[in-house]
């Protein structure tokens, strides 16, 4: 059985940072952290491919959040800096199996890229 598992969420103030972890027992060429906040959709924050030592990044939230991988742990972190109300989501990390192609690029920050799925941690942003 595939298995995703976040970790690292938390509630902070506005300014303050948080690492999150996402541990896998199935790899996948590119992996990405996505967030949903209520009412609103799925959106893909950042991403990171083995094959092109690539990441990737939303606008909203690039040059506070840094995305790395640590393949011996089988772990994917999401450092997240300078955070805003309006980053308060929940967290989810997701993979490409399935054997289908992993192929980089912009398109890894889409949900439709993944097939498999973490249960998600939250994050709040208050003051």
């Amino acid at each position: 059985v595939v298995k995703l598992v976040e970790s690292g969420g938390g509630s902070v103030q506005p300014g303050g940072s948080l690492q999150l972890s996402c541990v896998y027992n199935a790899s996948s060429n590119c992996m990405g952290w996505f967030r949903q906040a209520p009412g609103k959709e799925r959106e893909g924050v950042a991403s990171i491919c083995t094959s092109n030592s690539r990441t990737y990044y939303s606008d909203s939230v690039k040059g506070r959040f840094t995305i790395s991988r640590d393949a011996f742990q089988n772990t994917v972190y999401l450092q997240m800096n300078s955070l805003e109300p309006e980053d308060t989501a929940m967290y989810y990390c997701a993979a490409r199996l399935g054997g289908l192609p992993s192929i980089p690029g912009p398109q890894t920050l889409s949900r439709t890229y993944y097939t498999n799925w973490g249960q998600g941690t939250q994050v709040t942003v208050s003051s």
